[in-house]
């Protein structure tokens, strides 16, 4: 029996697989691996990387905080905002992270610099997860038709 995953964000639907084998989730209290039939659990996320795996094939994403509710048939990822690894502009997360050291090396309003820490942050993870997809760092088939298609 598969799982069922969606990534959801305020603005969209980012991911909807029916019929996956395994999710990888980036928990605040750890990684933690999400097999069909897995307990019920309520959980929030930090930064880090989201895996999902069908077969042989991974979709890979950034996820930037939220929550994950994970039933035994399902998993529901309320993310605060969430990027798939072949979305990523690698160019615009170099700016961003860019004017972000900059912003916190000239010093600024305490609310400015958590602003630049989170950029930085955000810039940081979702480099690092293009790069390793680019690079093949890890073996990733972007999930693109259903079996038997």
């Amino acid at each position: 029996m598969p799982i069922a995953v969606d990534i959801v964000t305020q603005e969209k639907v980012v991911f909807s697989e029916p019929n996956a084998d395994m999710v990888i989730i980036p928990a605040v209290e750890g990684t933690m691996g999400v097999l069909p039939h897995h307990a019920p659990v309520l959980t929030t996320l930090g930064f880090g990387e989201l895996v999902i795996r069908k077969g042989r094939a991974e979709e890979r994403f950034a996820i930037y905080g939220g929550v994950v509710d994970v039933r035994p048939d399902k998993v529901v990822v309320l993310a605060d905002l969430a990027e798939s690894s072949f979305d990523i502009d690698e160019a615009a997360m170099e700016a961003a992270r860019a004017s972000a050291e900059k912003v916190m090396r000239e010093g600024v309003p305490p609310e400015e610099n958590r602003e630049a820490q989170l950029t930085l942050r955000r810039a940081e993870l979702a480099l690092k997860l293009s790069r390793k997809v680019r690079t093949g760092g890890a073996s990733v088939l972007r999930i693109v038709e259903e079996e038997g298609s």
